[in-house]
């Protein structure tokens, strides 16, 4: 599902922790490095407060981020690519940002928004490949 804010959220269908351990893999099976997890919920617990499973995914590959980075400075603080895990009710979803949103963000031509675009579809497969695992 698109939505107006630059944002695509598809299904999981496997638990929480495991689809995690899934975009990981996926995103490291596809050239890319996980250079962090943030377990927000873990955070909101050491606050005293309570937030459903949710944990970002922060990932990316210099050879095609930086083409982004040196066109528009700015596009540096959207990257690396991020893939959100989320638990909503009973499902876990998986929030990515298109390239359409980045490339106008940034004001983006060139190699920058060619950039944003293979980001997208790297980020896509990532997330419909961890979708898909668990029907295979």
């Amino acid at each position: 599902m698109r939505d107006d804010c630059g944002l695509v959220t598809i299904s999981g269908h496997e638990a929480f922790d495991k689809t995690v351990d899934d975009v990981c893999a996926a995103v490291t099976a596809a050239g890319y490095h996980v250079f962090a997890r943030v377990d927000h919920t873990e955070n909101a617990v050491r606050a005293g407060r309570e937030l459903p499973p949710t944990t970002l995914v922060l990932f990316g590959e210099p050879t095609v981020g930086t083409d982004l980075i040196a066109e528009r400075r700015t596009a540096a603080i959207d990257l690396p690519s991020k893939i959100l895990v989320w638990q909503d009710g009973d499902a876990v979803r998986l929030t990515y940002n298109t390239a359409d949103w980045l490339v106008r963000r940034h004001g983006v031509e060139r190699e920058g928004a060619a950039a944003a675009r293979t980001l997208e579809e790297a980020t896509e497969q990532i997330c419909r490949r961890t979708a898909a695992s668990a029907r295979a």
